[in-house]
C-alpha cells in the first residue's frame, strides 16, 4: 500500500523552571503511516475497580493503530497508571477484553526499572538478544549519551541519564507498542523536547500510549488525548 505523508504543525511550549516565561517553539512532526486495518491495542468494554464503590473504569474502549500517539491525561489517582497495569497484564478487569501486540515500557521512575547490581549494556543485552551495534551508537547521539557510561551501574547514573537510557533500552526492543508513563520527568525542558521528538520519530514502526502531566507536551505531540478526570476525548 502507498503510505501516506501526514504535516501536522505543532506548537509546543516550554516552561522554565527558574523563570516565569514560556518559550513557544514551532515545528512540523512528520509521520509516515502505511495504510492497513491492523490494531495494535485495542481495549473493548473495559471495567475496573478495586473496590465495589471505587470504580476507575466503566464501559471503557480504546484503540491504537501504528503511526498513533495517544496521551493519558489526569490527575493523581484517576487511573492512568492502572491503565498500564490492565494493558500489561498485572492487573486483571473485571470486565472487558484487551488485545495488544508485542510492547514496551518507559517508566516514571528510571531507578526501578533497572537491577542495581548490573551494568546498563549487560540489561539491555538481556532484552535484546541481537546485534545492535550499529542502531545503539545512533541512540546514544541522539540522547546525548556518552558510550562509556553502557559500563555503569545504575547508581553511578543521574536520573535524568538513567532515564534517557530507559528509553534507549525500549527503542532497541523495537515494539509494536510502546508504553510511556512520564518519560521526561526527570529531565530539563530542552533535553525533554528532544527525546519527545526521538520518541515521535518512531512512530513509523509501532504506536505509543502515553502518561503525563504536562498539558502542554500533550497538546503538542498526541493525536488525541483522553482526560480520565472527565472523561472527555480531543
Amino acid at each position: 500500500m502507498l503510505p501516506i505523508i501526514v504535516y501536522q504543525l505543532c506548537i509546543c511550549a516550554l516552561s522554565f523552571a527558574n523563570i516565569k516565561a514560556y518559550f513557544y517553539i514551532v515545528s512540523f512532526k512528520f509521520k509516515v503511516i502505511i495504510l492497513n486495518n491492523e490494531l495494535i491495542l485495542d481495549i473493548k468494554n473495559l471495567d475496573f475497580s478495586y473496590k465495589e464503590n471505587n470504580t476507575i473504569y466503566k464501559n471503557f474502549s480504546l484503540s491504537l493503530k501504528q503511526g498513533e500517539l495517544v496521551t493519558i491525561f489526569g490527575k493523581s489517582g484517576s487511573g492512568k497508571t492502572t491503565l498500564f497495569e490492565l494493558i500489561i497484564g498485572t492487573l486483571k478487569p473485571q470486565k472487558g477484553s484487551i488485545i495488544k501486540q508485542d510492547l514496551s515500557l518507559i517508566f516514571q521512575d528510571p531507578y526501578n526499572s533497572f537491577h542495581p547490581t548490573y551494568s546498563i549494556i549487560e540489561q539491555i543485552k538481556d532484552v535484546v538478544p541481537r546485534n545492535f551495534s550499529n542502531e545503539i551508537n545512533d541512540f546514544l547521539k541522539e540522547l546525548n549519551l556518552e558510550k562509556n557510561l553502557l559500563n555503569k551501574k545504575p547508581h553511578e547514573l543521574s536520573g535524568g541519564q538513567l532515564q534517557r537510557f530507559s528509553i534507549l533500552r525500549a527503542l532497541l526492543m523495537k515494539p509494536k507498542l510502546l508504553l510511556v508513563d512520564e518519560p521526561t520527568s526527570a529531565l530539563d525542558n530542552i533535553i525533554a523536547y528532544d527525546v519527545m521528538k526521538l520518541l515521535i520519530k518512531y512512530l513509523d514502526s509501532c504506536a505509543i500510549l502515553l502518561i503525563t502531566h504536562d498539558e502542554q507536551m500533550a497538546k503538542w505531540c498526541s493525536d488525541k488525548i483522553i482526560r480520565l478526570e472527565d472523561n472527555e476525548n480531543n
